[in-house]
């Protein structure tokens, strides 16, 4: 039975000057270099080769990189015009050092927790590495070996930044990557709820969330079955289903907050706007590539955001 819909909700954006200049910001040059950061390696005072240059300055290579969409040799041109710029005499990596570096890099995701309990919201969205561009194959059809990666995103629903990533190929599904993403939330930072589409409602899902002591914002299936009270989540996820089928669908979601998902899918729509396809080949440095894709849009995320709230409807 289809449920009556009410009048769509209509939002205005309330600090807009501030959150244009923002915009703009993202752009700047002077944004993305720290003078005050380090970038030459310390001594290690073990045997061997030394590294040259620290994780921070490969990681604002690549961020560079990233950003403007260039290659690599080009990447590395801009970054010494940049240097020269702003008055600084530092060396730059070459090609050979950053390709080397990427494989292993641990990228730092700079983020600010809640001032409440975190509310996750997690999705995935694919990531084309290898295959035809989109003319070819709408002329002549899909090749067999246009492949993609699979990025698992779970984001503050407050401060909408991305909290958690993992990167598999397209085979692994979502629900088995929902523990392995709230294992990146630390153990002391208190988690109110988790959010994801019925993809998610599964026992082990719901067991992970449990153990967090979140709540579990997830719609069951429509062929779903109450579970047995002894198993971890089993309670919240029973009491879901209830009211899904007493109220319908359309109320629960409303009722339980389901609706604030969609921030989470916008977010891919801003990762997939710094590129639809990784340009590593190897996996571990398409994974970097992606993890300093997320370190980006944190980093625009914390320049500015939308204050939006819900325009009153008009009689």
């Amino acid at each position: 039975m289809n449920e009556p819909q009410g009048p769509k909700t209509r939002y205005k954006t309330t600090n807009w000057a501030a959150y244009n200049a923002a915009l703009k910001v993202r752009g700047a040059l002077t944004i993305w270099l720290d003078k005050d950061m380090q970038w030459y390696a310390p001594a290690s005072g073990k045997r061997g080769r030394q590294q040259t240059f620290t994780d921070a300055a490969i990681q604002f290579c690549l961020s560079i990189k990233c950003l403007f969409g260039l290659a690599l040799r080009q990447s590395l041109g801009l970054i010494q015009s940049l240097l020269r710029l702003a008055g600084l005499n530092w060396r730059v990596p070459d090609f050979s050092t950053i390709s080397r570096r990427q494989r292993t890099l641990q990228v730092q995701l700079p983020y600010q927790r809640s001032a409440t309990a975190l509310d996750l919201l997690v999705d995935s969205t694919g990531i084309k590495f290898l295959g035809e561009g989109e003319w070819k194959r709408k002329k002549h059809g899909a090749e067999y070996r246009r492949q993609w990666r699979k990025v698992h995103l779970g984001i503050d629903a407050h401060t909408l930044e991305i909290r958690a990533i993992e990167v598999t190929d397209n085979s692994v599904g979502d629900a088995p990557m929902l523990p392995e993403l709230l294992a990146q939330i630390p153990l002391d930072e208190p988690v109110a709820s988790v959010g994801g589409d019925g993809a998610y409602d599964t026992k082990g899902c719901h067991a992970a969330i449990a153990q967090r002591g979140a709540q579990a914002v997830i719609p069951p299936r429509k062929n779903a079955r109450p579970w047995r009270q002894t198993l971890e989540g089993a309670g919240g996820r029973n009491e879901a289903l209830r009211a899904c089928q007493r109220l319908g669908r359309r109320i629960w979601k409303k009722w339980s907050g389901y609706h604030r998902r969609s921030l989470v899918e916008t977010k891919m729509h801003c990762f997939k706007r710094l590129g639809e396809r990784v340009m590593a080949r190897t996996f571990e440095r398409q994974v970097t590539e992606l993890h300093v894709r997320v370190a980006l849009l944190n980093r625009f995320t914390q320049l500015g955001r939308p204050a939006t709230v819900p325009v009153p409807a008009v009689a």
